[in-house]
């Protein structure tokens, strides 16, 4: 399992749930985890902790997207933020936040 901690796992795990399509399998209040009924898909819990995130992430969550463009749109209107676009031989990858700050990126190989 991931686990990002948040202030508010409720409201997180709609955006999340949306933006992986995937169900949220529990709620204990303090603790709301997310499951892809894939075999060996890894769980995503949301974890209310009392102190808002400072700094950058020590661990944040990569995706691929076949159309980074299209993945990076969809996640902006369900409230995620765009901050930069990099690149690198062979990939391409936009850096963004979720509702609640927590940076992750989509990434998609290069078309040449």
């Amino acid at each position: 399992m991931i686990t990002v901690d948040c202030a508010e796992p409720q409201r997180l795990a709609e955006f999340w749930t949306a933006a992986l399509g995937v169900p949220v399998t529990a709620d204990y209040g303090e603790f709301v985890m997310l499951e892809s009924p894939a075999p060996g898909a890894p769980r995503l819990g949301l974890q209310r902790v009392p102190e808002p995130r400072s700094g950058k992430n020590r661990v944040h969550l990569d995706f691929r997207a076949d159309d980074r463009e299209a993945e990076v749109r969809r996640l902006v209107e369900l409230g995620a933020v765009e901050l930069g676009r990099h690149s690198a031989p062979g990939l391409e990858w936009t850096v963004m936040e979720d509702p609640e700050g927590n940076v992750f990126c989509v990434a998609a190989k290069e078309a040449h």
